[in-house]
């Protein structure tokens, strides 16, 4: 089995195998902050950390190229954890069990960490280099992009020299970036209280498996699958008919930006409907796999289970189960200028029972993103508002902006020139609808000339991301090119 580190080019894939040796899952980059750290310091680079934990690095011109505009470069250390229900991973201790799979590189049963291990590794790469031309380089390594963006919220003006900055993580090859959405997170608390399972009812595990999930803002407008909910309608069609079925417990999705794969519910009926509950289910699962005509993988079971301890009050479950039901999830607007891209959406991503302090409560995610602030806000209140219904303590947090597009960039001007001359074909010009980091790091740096591209990435955010080899490659070439058309300083 070919080994990643072998893969052309060798000077961006060994350091991104080396990557996914390093746990590094948002909130917990101290190992791969200190990896890098070392890496600096044993090739003689000038490396800071900022007051959040940023690395910033530096490293001179080569001879002749002193007189070039300094570049700055950036991408995000840290990684979405993902894994299947059935995979023994744990993403602050384990390496990531990269493998080459035809023309992709996978990993087991998690994310992979192309995004943005891939960026990373690039800028690594180049500044470990002796033999590749560049002007005066600056690189910006964040932390918790994936999780909140708090390494590019609180970067402070004063550590880079640059006008221009190179941001390496989109997912198209051929496609460089612009602009962004913006996002804002809601957070829904709802307190219930529990009486205990009624005598003559079983208990039923209700499962939601095989969703292809994905990240979600790229993949929020494929009218992908929600575990979270199906699960719920499953749940309401039951109890319309069967009106003395409980809710034990939930527990579905797992992160704000992931669009979620898996449910788990655990529910109880009078002993004399669950062959009926059975039957609903099954027949529910016909009708959702023939809507789902793309989610070749949804599984959709029903088994007996343990009896809980407790379920949740009939008044608090009713109101939840409508309030799912009536959440915006997926687009709620595509963008009048922007052909083809979604302007809002909203994710519905987490949905579980806790005990926290003694209290029983139900926790929700959701994420909303946006190209406009207005309507990111706008959107966020409608989301929250669905559950304030329910007397539930919402809250919107950790609101960013988008990227505003510079169509007449003098750097976007020549990265087409570029890649014109490398390829014969003009780039894509585009706007993501995903938060990418340059919306935030213009507030430090409003004179940063910013362009963001990247290899071809499929299912980031899920245990099936994969990145192209031969993008890869490509990237790579275009990289270079790109730093050594840097333009002489005025």
């Amino acid at each position: 089995m070919t080994s990643i580190a072998e893969l052309n080019p060798t000077p961006l894939w060994k350091h991104f195998a080396k990557l996914c040796e390093i746990p590094r899952p948002s909130k917990h980059e101290e190992k791969v902050v200190a990896y890098i750290l070392d890496f600096c310091k044993e090739r003689g680079l000038d490396v800071k950390l900022d007051h959040i934990g940023n690395v910033i690095i530096k490293k001179p011109a080569t001879a002749g190229m002193e007189d070039r505009k300094t570049l700055a470069m950036q991408s995000h250390v840290d990684m979405v954890p993902q894994k299947n229900a059935d995979t023994d991973h744990d993403f602050r201790k384990d390496p990531i069990k990269a493998y080459v799979d035809g023309e992709w590189v996978t990993a087991e049963g998690t994310t992979l960490g192309a995004d943005n291990g891939i960026g990373v590794a690039a800028i690594l790469a180049l500044l470990e280099s002796t033999d590749i031309p560049h002007p005066p380089l600056e690189a910006l390594l964040t932390v918790d992009e994936e999780a909140g963006m708090t390494g590019a919220k609180h970067l402070q003006p004063g550590h880079f020299e640059a006008e221009l900055l190179l941001n390496l993580d989109t997912e198209d090859e051929g496609e460089l970036y612009v602009g962004c959405a913006g996002g804002v997170d809601i957070n829904v608390t709802l307190p219930y209280s529990t009486t205990g399972m009624p005598a003559d009812h079983k208990a039923f595990k209700l499962n939601v498996r095989g969703l292809r999930g994905g990240h979600s803002g790229l993949d929020i407008d494929k009218g992908r699958g929600n575990a979270n909910k199906i699960a719920n309608r499953i749940i309401d069609i039951a109890r319309r008919e069967i009106t003395d079925l409980h809710i034990a417990s939930l527990d579905g999705g797992s992160l704000r930006n992931a669009i979620p794969r898996e449910s788990f519910s655990t529910v109880t009926v009078p002993a004399e409907h669950a062959e009926r509950l059975m039957e609903i289910v099954l027949q529910e699962t016909a009708v959702i796999k023939a809507e789902l005509d793309n989610e070749a993988k949804l599984e959709i079971t029903i088994e007996e289970t343990d009896r809980p301890e407790g379920v949740m009050d009939p008044a608090t479950q009713q109101k939840l189960i409508h309030a799912i039901r009536c959440c915006p999830n997926g687009v709620a607007r595509m963008s009048t200028d922007l052909e083809g891209i979604a302007d809002t959406s909203n994710n519905l991503a987490r949905v579980v029972t806790e005990l926290v302090d003694g209290q029983h409560q139900v926790r929700i995610q959701c994420l909303v993103r946006s190209l406009s602030d207005s309507a990111r806000d706008d959107h966020g209140l409608n989301v929250a508002a669905t559950f304030e219904l329910t007397g539930a303590k919402v809250s919107l947090d950790n609101a960013y902006p988008g990227w505003t597009p510079n169509i007449h960039s003098p750097l976007l001007k020549m990265m087409k020139d570029v890649y014109k001359a490398m390829t014969g074909e003009e780039p894509l010009v585009k706007v993501i609808h995903a938060g990418l980091e340059c919306g935030l790091l213009a507030k430090p740096y409003p004179h940063w000339d910013m362009v963001s591209f990247g290899p071809t990435i499929r299912r980031a955010h899920s245990p099936e991301e994969r990145v192209h080899i031969e993008s890869v490659g490509n990237f790579w070439e275009y990289f270079l090119k790109v730093v050594q058309a840097i333009p002489a300083a005025r």
